[in-house]
């Protein structure tokens, strides 16, 4: 898969393209049809598939402060399109600039110009240009002029997840900040997914035979509730189930909020200064202060017990 940041990273011998543009936090199922669809579009009509999305959100841009938790980091988003098909991917700098672009301006600059769109794949409630003052209708009576077609698709599905509500990143947002990491895996179709780099912590896990790796995760991530959850750290390649810990550490008046996995069994590790990736299947327990150390440990075993046989239930599944 192509991957573009910028207008001018697009090859200027650029063909037609199929074409679905939006922000994708997730890649949840519902997002999975869009994109899915524009991919079948693309082979029907023997021309690439391309994903537009932004960066930063057009939120923070819009109302600073307000940028939302994030589903999946930019290069997990890319990998889980490219698994799609997608052939390329293009990341647009989210700037005032170009927030003010009116919706025709938009059109012509982006999919026309530069991406040369033959089809646009769209959900019902797409919005773009200035005050995102353009809709699907708008897309389509572009299209009669500029010579593309706009097929509507229906993102919503619903199931468990929620209560029933159609699945959306605003609702897993929520779900994930629960702790119903099992209702954002149903939306998501995979395992939530928290990245950043290994720190240096207090150490406290190693000394009480569970090593932690204690996750700097990305800013605007989404974090679980705190508690502990079953679930799988992956390092250099290697995934390894793991007993995981979102908190405060309140047994040592912690007032730091941190992500912890201990990979199970595996006290082996010098993961320090390595990118991981934590990915939640489910929830164990909520944060607690215990009336002694040994009462801390002893459950922590039971923790790491529930969470060995949660994760292979899991991969015997699969």
């Amino acid at each position: 898969m192509q991957r573009w940041r910028g207008l001018e990273d697009i090859p200027e011998a650029w063909g037609r393209s199929v074409v679905t543009i939006g922000s994708f936090d997730g890649v949840h199922r519902g997002h999975q049809l869009i994109i899915g669809r524009a991919v079948e579009r693309a082979r029907e009509q023997g021309i690439p598939s391309v994903v537009v999305t932004f960066d930063p959100h057009p939120a923070e841009v819009v109302r600073p402060g307000s940028h939302p938790p994030l589903l999946a980091a930019h290069h997990y988003r890319a990998e889980l399109m490219e698994k799609l098909g997608v052939d390329a991917l293009l990341i647009l700098p989210f700037t005032a600039e170009f927030s003010k672009l009116p919706p025709a301006e938009f059109v012509v600059k982006v999919l026309v110009d530069k991406l040369r769109a033959k089809t646009v794949v769209e959900g019902p409630n797409f919005r773009f240009g200035h005050k995102a003052a353009g809709d699907v209708a708008l897309l389509a009576s572009l299209g009669e002029t500029y010579d593309y077609d706009v097929e509507v698709i229906d993102l919503y599905v619903s199931g468990e997840a929620g209560g029933g509500l159609p699945f959306s990143s605003t609702l897993t947002r929520r779900l994930v900040a629960e702790g119903d990491v099992a209702g954002a895996h149903e939306i998501l179709g995979r395992a939530h997914r928290v990245e950043g780099v290994v720190v240096r912590g207090a150490q406290r896990g190693r000394e009480l035979g569970f090593p932690t790796a204690n996750v700097e995760t990305l800013p605007h991530t989404a974090i679980p509730a705190d508690g502990v959850y079953a679930g799988w750290l992956t390092a250099d390649g290697e995934r390894m189930p793991a007993a995981i810990s979102v908190g405060t550490n309140p047994q040592f008046d912690g007032t730091e909020r941190t992500v912890e996995a201990y990979a199970i069994d595996r006290v082996d590790l010098d993961l320090y200064g390595l990118h991981v990736a934590v990915d939640f299947l489910e929830y164990v327990r909520g944060q607690e202060k215990f009336a002694t150390l040994q009462d801390l440990l002893d459950r922590m075993k039971l923790d790491v017990d529930r969470c060995r046989e949660l994760t292979a239930e899991y991969d015997a599944r699969a």
